[in-house]
């Protein structure tokens, strides 16, 4: 890229070079006043996914890998399910990852219900923990929460939206969100079945 290039012309290279990160901008006609450009950064968007259950998990993403997933999967709905949308990590308290959400064009909605106390998550370190705190989680705490499961459910079939379930661990099945999952696809008549993103 050439170094002598500010302004207008730095952005309508990069947006040419690059036509994926021109997909939501808001000056492209001003940028890229070629119908052929414009076609590029059109067939770098993500295709109108059908709607769908998916989950995904933030270890070990950085942010701006996290929030690409979430636009290529075609998500329209983020699910925040952690107890405490807290983190350690940059990007994934609740108010930064919902503005985040809200920049790329992804609704954002924290359903703490669904979430584990931190206090039950203490302790977990092999297969069997996780399996017995999945069970304890499946029998005493998804069904006082059927309103939440709805609410999800909703999105999913009558709003016709792609919505992911999120929460920190990487491996779903290390991560109450399969559960949610499950509990949801159960109740559908189309077994709808969650695609968990790596």
């Amino acid at each position: 890229m050439r170094k002598d290039l500010r302004g207008t012309r730095l952005v309508r290279e990069v947006y040419q070079r690059y036509p994926y990160y021109a997909i939501r901008s808001e000056i492209i006609d001003q940028v890229l006043p070629s119908a052929k450009d414009r076609e590029k950064v059109d067939a770098a968007r993500p295709s109108r996914k059908t709607p769908g259950l998916l989950t995904i998990g933030y270890e070990g993403k950085s942010l701006e890998t996290y929030l690409n997933q979430l636009i290529k999967a075609g998500v329209a709905l983020l699910c925040d399910v952690r107890r405490n949308p807290l983190s350690r990590k940059y990007g994934f308290s609740k108010s930064t990852l919902s503005q985040a959400c809200r920049t790329v064009g992804i609704d954002y909605e924290h359903i703490p219900d669904l979430g584990i106390a931190s206090s039950e998550r203490r302790n977990i370190s092999h297969k069997e923990d996780y399996v017995e705190r999945f069970v304890a989680y499946r029998k005493n705490s998804l069904p006082k929460n059927q309103a939440a499961l709805d609410q999800i459910k909703n999105w999913v079939t009558n709003s016709k939206q792609r919505v992911a379930l999120t929460c920190f661990e990487r491996d779903p099945f290390h991560c109450h969100r399969h559960c949610v999952a499950e509990a949801i696809s159960k109740q559908t008549d189309s077994k709808l079945i969650a695609l968990h993103l790596p």
